[in-house]
């Protein structure tokens, strides 16, 4: 038994965050970051609008998709890291909202990859028979943990939400391999210092601004490029295929210069790769199904088209996942 993808959802808020609207809050210019991360907008959550709304609305048009009810799923699987309370879990709060009684509910927590943890997870669900239709989202309101004085991360990250739906399958398709790493001993290259057990917010904590996401973003490019080469190398040689015969390369939305260098070192076509950082930005666990589901409703993924997750983040973590259409 295996599992597969049967439908894709997702969902950006209306408000745009253009680079020019950047350059009158810090000093940066449009030329800079387009540059440096190929980002030109980015989508920010209205102040009304919590993670689970997003995840909401990315789930409902999954569901729709393959004309399925909440009633229809048995498990939920949220990847955030900007969760709308640390307790309980955004994807309890999103069960509550879908209507999805007949569903186990939890969230994950592996940053940028996020969402293909959550996705081995529910994968190994199916496979034991556990569940017998998941609905696993990446959803992220980052804007709220941006410190929208620092250049070096405002420019980056952005709000959004992706979901997909898995089911069981006999037949030869779904996922293949997934493989999903981690090495803390690198924690501290992309963190949120303060918020936790070990330095819950105070006063002096905001003056000091630990209550944002930190960054070190060159560290950071050098292992990205690096790890997420070797980890799809790694994740294609187990599936038995070449770089050549992938249909479709889906990274996580991080940076254009991480993405070109990732293709270049696979030898894989930039026609290959789904890159729509440029209209969202980076939206951490929600990259990868947002950009899934949009290269789906453009027709760039066909049934027995192999298509590669793949995903590098805060933690330090990695991942990948084959699957056949």
């Amino acid at each position: 038994m295996k599992a597969r993808i049967l439908s894709t959802g997702s969902y950006v808020p209306e408000k745009i965050l253009t680079n020019h609207d950047l350059e009158k809050m810090v000093d940066t210019s449009d030329e800079w970051i387009t540059e440096r991360t190929g980002i030109k907008e980015r989508r920010i959550a209205l102040p009304d609008e919590a993670t689970s709304d997003l995840a909401y609305k990315a789930s409902m048009k999954a569901l729709k998709n393959v004309n399925l009810k909440a009633e229809d799923i048995d498990l939920i699987i949220v990847a955030t890291v900007t969760p709308d309370m640390l307790v309980p879990s955004c994807a309890c709060i999103l069960q509550m909202k879908l209507g999805a009684t007949n569903s186990v509910a939890f969230d994950i927590n592996g940053a940028c990859s996020g969402f293909i943890f959550a996705l081995a997870v529910a994968e190994k669900f199916i496979k034991t028979g556990a569940s017998k239709r998941a609905l696993v989202i990446g959803a992220e309101i980052l804007s709220r943990f941006t410190d929208w004085t620092d250049r070096t991360t405002c420019v980056l990250l952005a709000d959004g939400a992706g979901a997909v739906i898995l089911e069981p399958t006999k037949k030869d398709e779904g996922i293949k391999i997934i493989d999903i790493f981690s090495d803390g001993t690198m924690w501290d290259f992309i963190h949120m210092p303060a918020g936790g057990s070990k330095m819950p917010v105070t006063e002096e904590v905001i003056k000091k601004r630990l209550n944002f996401i930190k960054m070190r973003g060159n560290e950071t490019f050098k292992v990205a490029v690096k790890t997420l080469e070797e980890i799809v190398d790694t994740t294609l040689k187990k599936g038995g295929i070449t770089s050549s015969e992938l249909s479709l390369l889906v990274p996580h939305q991080a940076n254009i210069r991480i993405i070109q260098a990732m293709a270049k070192r696979l030898d894989l076509s930039m026609d290959k790769v789904m890159v729509n950082i440029n209209k969202y930005g980076n939206t951490s666990a929600a990259s990868i199904p947002i950009a899934l589901d949009e290269a789906v409703d453009e027709g760039r993924v066909k049934r027995g088209d192999y298509v590669m997750l793949a995903a590098f983040g805060a933690g330090l973590t990695w991942s990948s996942a084959l699957i056949k259409w």
